[in-house]
This record gives structure tokens, C-alpha cells and sequence, in this order.
């Protein structure tokens, strides 16, 4: 009876239950250690029904087989959790092959060199986007250069004009009519607005400034100086007006060819 006594009084030490004393830090890993426990002991014991089932077999076993049994937990536990982490690298390598061109099958140091290059073109195509981007900024810009791109077929030199700056109705029809004035032809226009922005690309050609590369000089220079004049001129009219509150809310791209 003693003895009896004695191990009951050690499973209670050992076995503490929430109800006595509060919820502890320590209570909380001990119950823990019970669930590892339990799910290694399965295959060992059989536990009762009852809720003291764990506690009563844990008592039948000597202090050899516990420790045998935290192992196996341990061992367990350790296995489930590399498991889960090749599984998770596995399905990163998985998306990373998902979102390459091609779908070939390989091993994972080509598969990551793959994906580098693969990154490495879409930063250049990217760039390649960005410089022909036609939608406004929020600062004032004004480029005009001599472009390649636009071709007349007559030898006449083709100038590209880009003004970015705040959208108002008479904005591109008084560019057209300044450049118009300086003897040039405006052949096509690209226009965007975005939240009461504007860009406007000019391609415009002229025999004015053919030929000699001083007077080609010149042009750029007289194009830059007019069209900064006529980006930079308000319309109080116009920006006080409902119809620019609406205007500001919109947003389009639109070609002109103008012939």
C-alpha cells in the first residue's frame, strides 16, 4: 500500500493538470511531451479509455523504456519535419520550372541558371519597354532628338518630339501650329493621357534642315526652345473649367496619322 502510495504520488508530480495551480509554461511542454509520448507509445502500449489510461501504462514501464520512448518520439518528429521541408523546396523548384518558356526536364542547379538568364532577358525587355513608355509622368519633359524609327522614303530627315506635361484641350493643335509656323510637317502623333496628364510624341519631317549638320543643329535647337514655350503656357480658362475636372479622370492613347 505504501509503495502504491508512493507511485501515485510521483505520477501525480509528474503528471499535473491545469486545474491545480493555473496554466504554466512548464504544463504546457509536459503536456506536450505527453502528446509525443502518446503517439510513440501506441505501437508499445495499449492505453486505457479512461483519462488516467496513459498515466496508469507510463507507471508499468521502467524508466529504460521512457527514455527509448522520447527517442522514438524525437526521431519521429525530427523525420516529419525534414519531410515537410523537401517538400516545400520541391515545390518552389516547381513554380520556378512553371514560369520558364520551356518545359524540359531538368536538374536543379540547371534549372536555377535557367532561371537567372530567364530573369536577366525579362529585366532587358523591360527596359526596352520603358524607354518607348507612353504614359505621362508627373514632371514637366521635353526630348527632341532625330529617330531612325520613322522612315518617309524621300532621303528628309524625321525629327521625334516628346512633351509631357499638364493635359489641356488646345495643347497638341497649338503645337502643331507653332511647328507648322517653323516650315515643318507633323507626319503622325501619339498621344496619352492619364489623371489629367498628357503625353505627346510629334514625329515631324521638313527640307528646312536638310542636309548641312549645323542647320540640323539649329532645328533642334529652335524645335526644343518653341515647344517648351507652348508646354509651359497656361489656360486659366481651361483648368478652372468642369469640363478639365472630367478631363482629369480620363484616361486614353490614341495614333493620329496626319497626312
Amino acid at each position: 500500500m505504501e509503495t502504491f502510495r508512493n507511485r501515485a504520488h510521483h505520477q501525480g508530480l509528474q503528471f499535473g493538470y491545469e486545474g491545480f495551480g493555473g496554466a504554466t509554461t512548464a504544463t504546457y511542454h509536459h503536456h506536450e511531451q505527453l502528446r509525443i509520448l502518446s503517439e510513440a507509445l501506441v505501437p508499445v502500449v495499449q492505453v486505457g479509455s479512461g483519462p488516467f489510461g496513459l498515466q496508469a501504462e507510463l507507471g508499468k514501464m521502467t524508466a529504460q523504456e521512457i527514455m527509448d520512448a522520447k527517442a522514438l518520439a524525437a526521431s519521429k518528429s525530427h523525420s516529419e519535419a525534414e519531410r515537410r521541408r523537401r517538400e516545400r523546396i520541391n515545390n518552389h523548384f516547381a513554380k520556378l520550372r512553371s514560369i520558364l518558356p520551356s518545359n524540359t526536364k531538368t536538374d536543379k542547379a540547371s534549372l536555377l541558371a535557367e532561371v537567372i538568364q530567364h530573369v536577366k532577358e525579362l529585366k532587358r525587355e523591360t527596359s526596352v519597354v520603358s524607354e518607348t513608355n507612353l504614359v505621362p509622368t508627373e514632371s514637366k519633359e521635353l526630348t527632341v532628338a532625330f529617330t531612325e524609327k520613322e522612315d518617309i522614303g524621300d532621303g528628309r530627315f524625321v525629327i521625334k518630339a516628346s512633351v509631357c506635361c499638364k493635359d489641356r484641350s488646345d495643347l497638341l493643335p497649338d503645337m502643331i501650329k507653332t511647328l507648322k509656323a517653323m516650315r515643318l510637317k507633323t507626319l503622325k502623333a501619339e498621344i496619352t493621357t492619364v489623371g489629367g496628364r498628357v503625353k505627346n510624341v510629334l514625329f515631324v519631317t521638313g527640307k528646312e534642315c536638310s542636309g548641312e549638320e549645323e542647320m540640323e543643329e539649329y532645328c533642334i535647337e529652335t524645335i526644343e526652345e518653341v515647344l517648351k514655350a507652348v508646354m509651359e503656357r497656361s489656360n486659366v480658362e481651361e483648368a478652372s473649367s468642369s469640363g478639365n475636372a472630367k478631363r482629369q479622370r480620363m484616361s486614353s492613347q490614341n495614333t493620329i496619322t496626319i497626312r
